[in-house]
């Protein structure tokens, strides 16, 4: 008999870093990545959505865009003329141009989704950012935050992960408890603090955590 942790475990036969496919990518207004792997995601997707005031940056140069999203009030006035056919504006206050942009996809079906320039320039915009991506999850959505030095992924229960051995990880925890892990360098707990789930590694190909509830995955990428 199926039983409920059954259900909740997971098991991902590919490399957790490398082998995710967005049917989106969403542009944030923070610090536009470099790295390869968080770039790559902009090869070939043929739907990349601006958060607002991300595509006066982003469209500076030749750069494809499949819609504009969010309160409009950081547009150029430029890029608002040149661009108004393809502008989603949600004056909504309740919510920030990231989940607006989100929330605008999960409405055409769209649940796989990657997001870049989540973080830096604003420190308090980068923590509610990473943070928001527990909300999507909630939402039946699959929405990893790429950087320069790794990918935030949003876990609910337990899960199987596939990573290169001696891989940095941290993982921050949203009110999971029974938090516990295999193939992983450290021991892990019901901590309550996000600084006591950081600096971990991975120490087999493939590594398992189990837990009640949600917690946030940080996985840098390979050296």
């Amino acid at each position: 008999m199926e039983t409920n942790d059954d259900k909740r475990m997971i098991d991902i036969p590919m490399n957790s870093i490398t082998d995710f496919s967005p049917e989106a990518v969403v542009i944030d207004a923070g610090s536009f990545p470099t790295h390869p792997l968080a770039l790559r995601w902009l090869d070939g997707c043929d739907r990349i959505v601006c958060c607002d005031g991300a595509a006066n940056r982003y469209l500076a140069t030749p750069a494809p865009v499949w819609r504009i999203v969010g309160d409009c009030d950081s547009l150029s006035p430029q890029i608002a003329a040149g661009y108004r056919d393809i502008i989603r504006r949600f004056p909504d206050q309740e919510t920030n141009d990231q989940t607006k942009a989100v929330r605008y996809l999960a409405s055409k079906g769209i649940r796989r989704i990657a997001i870049l320039a989540a973080t830096g320039l604003r420190e308090d915009h980068t923590l509610g950012n990473l943070s928001l991506l527990i909300d999507y999850l909630e939402l039946g959505i699959d929405a990893r935050a790429y950087t320069d030095f790794g990918v935030f992924i949003p876990v609910i229960g337990d899960h199987t992960f596939r990573c290169p051995t001696g891989t940095q990880i941290s993982i921050f925890n949203f009110g999971a408890t029974g938090l516990e892990a295999d193939g992983l360098r450290y021991p892990i707990h019901d901590f309550d603090r996000w600084w006591q789930g950081t600096l971990n590694e991975i120490t087999v190909p493939c590594f398992t955590i189990r837990a009640r509830g949600h917690y946030l995955l940080f996985l840098n990428y390979p050296a």
